[in-house]
């Protein structure tokens, strides 16, 4: 049975870090509250991929946390993790369905109504929406208005999760969205204490929704 709670979603982001200290950072992020954790390699090889979802979902695994490996369905089966998340120039979700099979977590990055359709339609779980607001990753983003991910929202059954240079400070904007959690990555992996960070974010998500 897929377990699927995409509250507080944080997206790792090794960087200028590290394989110590962003281990510590991804525990922290766990131990503040996170719900999903995606490992998020752009640069690394297979190997060095695998080697470190490895060590990545021990981690998760002892706090109970579904592990989300990017882009890569064989690292995600190799390792064992939890699922995978598709882009729109990554494998299409159907295909990554049929090779995760039904009992694994599937997501997708969807910028449009027709691209969350098309992702639904396939198999995802949930959907990825954003840029929000720009970021500091290296991962190219095109900015997604509150309104459109107000419109996805309406389209689709599946958790929807708003991405994109998110922190406690703008996620008022979400405020009404339907949202059903928010993805972090720069505003935990950044923060002099990623636990606190996690936790505060979570907080601040659930009160905004709850008002």
């Amino acid at each position: 049975m897929k377990k699927l709670d995409t509250t507080m979603y944080f997206i790792t982001d090794s960087t200028n870090c590290t394989e110590e200290a962003f281990l510590r950072r991804v525990e922290a992020a766990c131990r503040g509250g996170v719900t999903l954790v995606q490992l998020r390699e752009k640069e690394r090889t297979t190997r060095e991929y695998l080697a470190l979802a490895e060590k990545v979902h021990t981690i998760t695994q002892g706090f109970g946390i579904p592990l989300i490996i990017d882009d890569r369905v064989d690292v995600a089966l190799a390792a064992g993790a939890e699922g995978v998340h598709v882009g729109q120039s990554d494998m299409p979700v159907h295909i990554a369905r049929k090779l995760m099979g039904e009992r694994k977590i599937v997501g997708a990055t969807a910028k449009t109504v027709p691209q969350a359709l098309e992702a639904y339609e396939q198999g995802a779980d949930y959907l990825g929406v954003g840029a929000i607001f720009p970021t500091t990753t290296k991962v190219k983003t095109v900015l997604t208005s509150v309104d459109t991910l107000k419109e996805i929202v309406r389209a689709v059954p599946i958790s929807v999760n708003a991405i994109g240079g998110l922190n406690r400070e703008n996620i008022h904007v979400l405020k009404g969205s339907g949202i059903a959690g928010i993805c972090a990555v720069s505003a935990i992996m950044k923060a002099d204490d990623p636990c606190r960070a996690a936790g505060e974010l979570k907080e601040a998500f659930l009160c905004m929704m709850g008002e």
